[in-house]
This record gives structure tokens, C-alpha cells and sequence, in this order.
């Protein structure tokens, strides 16, 4: 019972959509233009840089929100760290999955980038930092956002299998699959050279 309320929680607060809230006050449907993307990006095309960071803002802050009552939780129940770092990887997991797959979205939500930097943030931020910054300097090298995004998940492996056990690096290499498969779409855009470049943007 207490592993499925850490899911819960992960993937309940994981389905409040920044893209969506910013759009209802602004009476406008982020899902109908532009990459058709509830997330930062998106929003900060169709919208301006102030709604943008609004989302970004609130994607962030959920998976770390999350995370803190999961881990106020678990400190109260006394459970060992190694158990304790697990349950945590799993709730991020489902905050991911809730942004990703949410049911106020019919299941047709983000692609998670704010809400794993979210995640970063709460682990570790001088780690946050250091994945930022390779992710900025992979996309501005490759020309790609995605690429430096996915930079920035394998490092997040790396990470992890430097600092904890087996458990969490299956999840980090999960949680990096579902970024794969989020962003199939611009990987072949890129093989076929039709994915907007950054120099282009």
C-alpha cells in the first residue's frame, strides 16, 4: 500500500500541467498549435518567453513537490536509505509518467524535460547544474535540443550508477527510454534533415 501511494502521488501531481493551466488562462488550447506539446517549449513559442517560464516554472516545481512529500513520508516510516533513494527514483518515475501520459490530457500530455530537471534539482543540484550545462553545450555543439537533452539523461545514469544501486539505474535507464520514445519523431526529422536547427530558430 505504501509503494503504490508513493506512484500516486508521483503520477497525481505529476498530471498538474503547467501548459494546460497557463492556456486556460489564457484561452488558448497549447494542444491545437504549434509542435502540439504541452510543455515549456511549445508554450514559449505560441505564447512568449513570460508564459514559457511560467510553465516551465510549474513543471519543475511539481516533481519536486512530489519528491519532498515522498521523502517526508519515508523518513517518517523509517525506511532504509537504499530503500529510501529506490522509492524516490519510482516517484519520479510517475511524476514523469503523469506528465507524459496525463489523464486531464487524455493521457496525451509533455515530453518531461522540466519535470526530470525537477527531479535532478531535488537529488542533487550541483548535479542539476552540471547536466544543465552539458545539455547546453551538446545542443549548441550538435545544432539540437534533442540531442543535448539526451545528453543530459545518459549522464543522469551515469550519475546514478556512480552513486547508488542497481534498482535506481534501472529506473534511470527506463526513465531515458521514455525519453527515446517521446522524441522518435526528431531523431528521424533529424536523419531526414527537416528538424529545425537552433542556428534556424
Amino acid at each position: 500500500m505504501f509503494f503504490i501511494s508513493i506512484m500516486l502521488i508521483g503520477y497525481l501531481l505529476g498530471c498538474i500541467n503547467g501548459a494546460q493551466i497557463i492556456g486556460k488562462y489564457k484561452q488558448f488550447n497549447i494542444k491545437s498549435s504549434g509542435s502540439k506539446n504541452a510543455g515549456a517549449t511549445n508554450t514559449f513559442i505560441l505564447l512568449g518567453w513570460k508564459s514559457g517560464v511560467l510553465v516551465a516554472f510549474i513543471d519543475v516545481f511539481k516533481a519536486i513537490i512530489s519528491l519532498v512529500i515522498t521523502a517526508s513520508l519515508l523518513v517518517y516510516a523509517d525506511i532504509h536509505f537504499d530503500l529510501q533513494v529506490l522509492l524516490l527514483y519510482v516517484n519520479a518515475l510517475f511524476v514523469l509518467l503523469g506528465h507524459i501520459y496525463p489523464v486531464t490530457l487524455h493521457f496525451n500530455g509533455g515530453k518531461g524535460t522540466a519535470s526530470f530537471l525537477g527531479f535532478l534539482l531535488f537529488l542533487n543540484w550541483k548535479f542539476a547544474i552540471m547536466a544543465f550545462i552539458i545539455f547546453l553545450c551538446i545542443s549548441f555543439v550538435t545544432n539540437y535540443f534533442v540531442f543535448g537533452t539526451f545528453s543530459a539523461y545518459l549522464s543522469f545514469i551515469i550519475y546514478t550508477i556512480f552513486y547508488y544501486g542497481r534498482g535506481p539505474v534501472y529506473i534511470a535507464v527506463l526513465l531515458t527510454m521514455f525519453f527515446i520514445a517521446n522524441h522518435i519523431d526528431n531523431f528521424k526529422r533529424i536523419i531526414n534533415k527537416e528538424e529545425t536547427k537552433l542556428s534556424k530558430r
